[in-house]
């Protein structure tokens, strides 16, 4: 229960920063070498997703389970409303973006920049979202109030929840839950081998190293004074790993999701690199501000101004883009992939 409403608190204050700062450029690829200050690097690809070259048509109606234990049946797909940015990116990418008619504030790719937003600070506007007319709506296990929910539900709107994604091998299980409820399974199967095949490509590249980098995820919001430390649980871990990396908060002994930056936490994790989401490393004043937060100097990664920056947007979403992520990180930390 703890984590809910911690990851519900963190994605909060990333709708909030995002709806004040704008969105990340989201593309996912790193031009700079470790180190490299990201708020200096720009952009070379829009923030887009990629839908499926010959997507097919919704098979309905299909009864599905949703993850909070229910049954749900849905009957059309003419009118979707996603509750996430993660949620909004797997049905665009399944190609039925046509049929999409609002976002989540955190849904910051380009073609859904036109949609009506129907969420603020991850809390869903029931009202909004009925006015919309949806003929069914997807969220995740911590979207919220759960009155708003009970609202759309009590209006006979198909609601199916998606568990939500915390490592590498929920990617495929979410694309097949969502491809599932809107009647395209075939499409699912697609976009889940594609995924899978960029994914397993972006690992192939990895160099070999007899010490890996020890890395910590940090998530900053100076505008709103957030400092935490990432641990085993804060939905980094999987992705570093996967790019050859040690987590570091994990590795020194912080098994919940976050914990406050301290420079106690911080020595004890060591870290040779930091990671950090892009809009979080401007909002402390990009890599020399970073530096100057309690105990990051002292580290090796601090020392050496070694910092990793995502687009917010894509880092934790663990979906159809987390090949673009994990490229990211791995150029970042080894240096460009070819």
């Amino acid at each position: 229960m703890r984590r809910t409403r911690l990851a519900g608190a963190l994605t909060a204050v990333l709708a909030l920063a995002l709806t004040a700062t704008g969105c990340g450029d989201g593309s996912g690829h790193g031009s700079g070498g470790p180190g490299a200050p990201a708020s200096a690097r720009t952009a070379t690809t829009p923030d887009r997703v990629e839908p499926l070259a010959d997507p097919a048509g919704p098979r309905l109606p299909v009864t599905v389970p949703s993850a909070d234990g229910r049954t749900v049946t849905v009957t059309s797909a003419d009118r979707i409303v996603p509750l996430s940015g993660s949620l909004n990116e797997i049905v665009f990418t399944l190609g039925l973006g046509g049929k999409v008619v609002a976002r989540d504030i955190t849904a910051t790719f380009e073609q859904a920049a036109d949609l009506p937003v129907v969420t603020r600070a991850h809390d869903v506007s029931a009202e909004s979202v009925l006015s919309l007319r949806p003929t069914v709506v997807l969220a995740e296990s911590t979207t919220g109030p759960a009155e708003a929910v009970a609202q759309i539900r009590d209006a006979g709107i198909p609601l199916v929840v998606v568990k939500p994604a915390k490592e590498l091998a929920d990617v495929g299980t979410r694309i097949d839950a969502v491809a599932a409820a809107l009647g395209v399974r075939d499409s699912g199967t697609t976009l889940r081998e594609r995924t899978r095949q960029r994914i397993d490509a972006v690992r192939k590249g990895i160099p070999a190293r007899e010490e890996k980098p020890r890395v910590a995820f940090l998530y900053v919001r100076g505008s709103a004074a957030v400092y935490l430390l990432g641990g085993a649980e804060s939905g980094a871990s999987s992705l570093l790993e996967a790019a050859g990396a040690v987590d570091a908060g994990k590795e020194s002994g912080l098994t919940k999701d976050f914990t406050p930056l301290t420079s106690e936490a911080l020595a004890q994790a060591a870290p040779d690199a930091i990671l950090v989401m892009r809009k979080g490393l401007e909002s402390v004043g990009g890599v020399e501000g970073l530096v100057e937060l309690p105990g990051v100097a002292q580290t090796p990664a601090g020392a050496g101004k070694r910092v990793v920056a995502v687009d917010d947007g894509v880092l934790l979403n663990y979906g159809p883009r987390t090949d673009q992520v994990l490229k990211s990180l791995v150029g970042q930390l080894y240096g460009k992939q070819k």
